[in-house]
């Protein structure tokens, strides 16, 4: 499957452009300009997309400048923080993107514990800035996300037992709503809770946010922390994941636990020759609180066999916020589905074990993100976020290089979340829903008994849907 556009994009009138270059602090790119294919590129190779124009906004007045054209003209909206969107939602063929980059001030408050971030910033960032005090906010596992589409959409991560998801932790939000203005999420005089709520697990329904200010919480410089890879050839895979899942179901919550089923790369820095090629287990988890605890705690997770390598021990926090981020690079082809699971059921594993023999990829795996503590008990003033029930979200990651091999990938991880439907509660995380081909019944699962509430703000704050490049809530649906 292509995600592509051959087309020369459509360009605005170029007094439309010349205008629009002397309103704003910010640059406006076009297909004419030297730059346009490197500005115009996100992280999935499999988008390729050509917008009409991108703005990269240094201010909320920008973003409002760049909203009027759009209007105006009637062109798409795409919203770019991190440009991390597996679906492609951070470009358009023909539109305008609004490019955040620019607003990537970090502010902390370490008397407060609060971190005030511009839109553009990136978990990387956000984790250098708090880390300097010792705090953390609740983000994903891979530094160069952007903390606006992870957060608007749940954030589960390395934090997220004992400190909940991303979304948990926002407690006010500078908007840009479809119409220009500027809104405040928030609970305090002349904030608006409601549309706090619907940022808290909705999307990017309601507008751009340009300023997010989170909860921060006591986390490292240093903390303990397992990732250890055991083997997972034959009933091995069966094994660990039944292990692991009778450990997590009685595990504390300073306990954040994934595992990942996939297959060892041919790294000699990393991993002997004898393992390369193996199917593995890999057993992750981070532990706040103290480092000689985290140890006791966490040894059964080292000791259940002998692994085929160990990368535990003591580190800094952002060290760990990094540890995949080289697995990640830019222009590689990704193609993430995900479903939630009542229960981690022994024929369910057994069925993810013969599903991961099948990858087409040896850069795919199989995630297990399991869901206790924190991101299992909604906080005071909660959100639209829904999926806490489930036991745990299982990711299908397809991801791999050339572009020939799109349709076996795509499909295997089709397959895989079809086939574990019948052992799902219901619910869906969207950050991971392929390229959403399922449409507004997936938006119903992802949000649940929310949806209506959702529709209702959607209608108060963007009723044309101009903001559509996103997990879309349809304002005209009843």
């Amino acid at each position: 499957m292509r995600q592509t556009s051959a087309t020369t994009p459509r360009s605005p009138d170029p007094s439309v452009i010349t205008a629009l270059r002397a309103t704003i602090d910010g640059q406006v790119t076009t297909p004419e300009d030297p730059d346009y294919d490197r500005r115009r590129a996100v992280w999935n190779g499999m988008i390729d997309r050509r917008p009409a124009l991108i703005v990269s906004c240094a201010s909320a007045s920008d973003i409002s400048a760049a909203l009027a054209v759009a209007r105006t003209l009637q062109l798409p909206v795409a919203v770019r923080g991190g440009g991390h969107s597996v679906a492609g939602h951070s470009t358009c063929d023909d539109g305008i993107v609004i490019d955040l980059s620019p607003l990537n001030a970090v502010e902390i408050d370490p008397d407060a514990r609060l971190a005030h971030a511009g839109g553009g910033v990136t978990w990387g960032e956000l984790d250098a800035a708090a880390q300097a005090y010792g705090l953390a906010a609740p983000g994903g596992v891979f530094s160069r996300t952007g903390i606006a589409g992870l957060t608007l959409g749940g954030g589960y991560g390395w934090l997220r037992s004992t400190y909940g998801l991303a979304c948990d932790n926002l407690l006010e939000a500078e908007v840009v709503t479809a119409d220009g203005r500027l809104a405040i999420a928030g609970e305090g005089v002349g904030q608006d809770p409601e549309l706090l709520w619907g940022l808290r697990g909705g999307g990017g329904n309601f507008g751009i946010v340009t300023r997010f200010t989170f909860q921060l919480h006591p986390v490292g410089p240093d903390v303990y922390f397992v990732f250890v890879v055991h083997d997972g050839e034959g009933e091995a895979t069966e094994r660990v994941l039944r292990f692991f899942r009778d450990f997590c179901d009685t595990a504390p919550a300073a306990v954040n636990p994934l595992a990942v089923c996939g297959i060892v790369p041919a790294d000699p820095e990393l991993f002997p020759a004898t393992t390369h090629g193996r199917r593995y287990v890999i057993l992750g988890a981070l532990y706040v609180g103290p480092i000689e605890e985290g140890q006791r705690v966490l040894r059964p997770l080292i000791e259940l066999a002998e692994p085929l390598a160990d990368f535990s021990g003591v580190m800094p926090f952002v060290d760990v916020q990094q540890l995949w981020d080289a697995d990640y690079p830019d222009g590689m082809r990704y193609y993430w589905k995900s479903l939630n699971l009542a229960r981690l059921e022994d024929e369910v594993i057994e069925r993810i074990a013969v599903r991961a023999r099948e990858q087409p990829s040896p850069k795919s795996t199989v995630d297990l993100w399991f869901v206790a503590g924190a991101s299992r008990h909604a906080p005071a003033g909660a959100g639209a976020f829904h999926g806490r029930a489930s036991a745990l979200v299982l990711g299908a990651a397809a991801n791999w290089a050339d572009p020939t091999d799109d349709e076996p990938n795509i499909r295997w991880a089709r397959e895989l979340i079809a086939e574990l439907e019948p052992y799902s509660d219901g619910s869906r995380y969207l950050n991971f829903a392929g390229l959403q081909e399922e449409g507004e019944p997936m938006m119903r699962a992802g949000f649940g008994p929310h949806y209506e509430r959702l529709i209702a703000l959607k209608r108060r704050y963007d009723p044309t849907n101009l903001f559509r490049l996103n997990q879309n809530i349809d304002p005209a649906q009843a």
